[in-house]
């Protein structure tokens, strides 16, 4: 293990399209979407932990968060749960964690990742991530790790690359593609320069903190000028100040899009980012009907290709569905067409404005 090398988690989102099991108060990143044992959070961690020191790995979620990653990771120490004030996308959140970092050891490199992806490779992973960190400590580069895309998915963004490697298995990128449409996406696959951005990046935080100061100047002008408060008690204070004057928007746009040395890794680790409940499905395992059934009480007749999702200890008994999502919690029912999965997220707003905010 390095000891400069870092690790930090986003773990701030409320995973709205995994309603009603994702609540505002307890998201997804937080939960068993697949039933393993183990919460989304849980296995990033110990992911990252069986190769970065516990003391160098630090999760940026929202204040309101705190005590659920603490009572979730109690291994990592508690100064390492970072505390946002408001959620901005994930620009502020990095140039936080970059500026608090460079103020501890200006010599660190930081592997930025999700809190909820699934990736079910480990050992590719590792090797993947310990080849960014050595290339970023010799190069002013910024690396995103690319997934080699298993089919036209709509659903996620694409990065396209050169054809010639600079060094083994890194490449420069040539453009980012975000969400295309299906004939798009088919062009994408068929090239074969394109891959899947998973949305793990690598780089020195002197390097990214240069890039805030030439591409998002305004940010890095309001960091800047508290940068001597972090890692001191009036670290909240200058957030609450910092938070309200940033502008809400992401790495990629802000910085990654824009950059002229941002290269990918191809990569392939068994990676989804669990995005929807038809990503669910597509990771859990399914009966002989194609059934994904999470829960221990599931009795399914006559239904075919369903995901269905409840509690161990409430009996769930399904009949001559075909094709549909299946979410039983406490309060809230979701029976819906796996089809029109992208339209939860209107669901939720429908829900917001016409029932009660207990819902979501």
């Amino acid at each position: 293990m390095h000891k400069n090398h870092y690790v930090a988690i986003m773990a701030g989102g409320i995973g709205s399209r995994f309603w009603p099991k994702s609540r505002q108060n307890y998201p997804k990143q937080f939960l068993d979407i697949l039933n393993t044992g183990k919460t989304l959070i849980q296995w990033t961690y110990e992911r990252f932990a069986s190769f970065i020191p516990p003391e160098n790995i630090f999760v940026v979620t929202s204040q309101e968060y705190m005590d659920i990653v603490h009572e979730q990771l109690p291994r990592l120490p508690a100064e390492n749960i970072l505390g946002e004030p408001s959620r901005k996308n994930t620009a502020p959140c990095i140039a936080y964690i970059s500026f608090k970092l460079f103020q501890k050891d200006p010599m660190a490199s930081l592997i930025i990742a999700p809190s909820d992806h699934l990736i079910s490779d480990n050992t590719s992973f590792i090797k993947v991530c310990l080849e960014a960190l050595s290339f970023v400590a010799k190069h002013r580069a910024f690396i995103t790790l690319g997934i080699k895309p298993a089919n036209p998915n709509t659903g996620y963004g694409y990065i396209q690359h050169e054809q010639q490697s600079v060094t083994d298995n890194v490449y420069k990128v040539k453009t980012f593609t975000e969400k295309p449409n299906l004939e798009l996406a088919k062009t994408f696959l068929s090239s074969g320069d394109f891959l899947w951005n998973a949305g793990i990046f690598v780089w020195q935080v002197k390097n990214i903190l240069e890039a805030f100061e030439k591409y998002l100047p305004e940010m890095y002008d309001v960091f800047v000028a508290d940068k001597d408060k972090f890692n001191t008690p009036d670290e909240k204070k200058a957030l609450e100040h910092i938070y309200p004057l940033c502008t809400n928007i992401s790495i990629d746009f802000g910085i990654m899009e824009k950059a002229d040395n941002v290269y990918v890794i191809p990569s392939s680790f068994g990676w989804s980012d669990l995005g929807t409940w038809n990503s669910a499905y597509e990771n859990l395992k399914k009966d002989g009907r194609g059934n994904a059934l999470a829960g221990d009480n599931i009795m399914v007749i006559d239904a075919v290709n369903c995901v269905v999702h409840a509690d161990n200890d409430k009996l769930v008994v399904l009949q001559g569905l075909d094709d549909f999502i299946v979410v039983d919690t406490q309060d809230v029912l979701l029976i819906c067409k796996r089809d029109k999965e992208q339209e939860i997220k209107e669901y939720v707003a429908e829900v917001k404005r016409n029932r009660s905010e207990k819902f979501l």
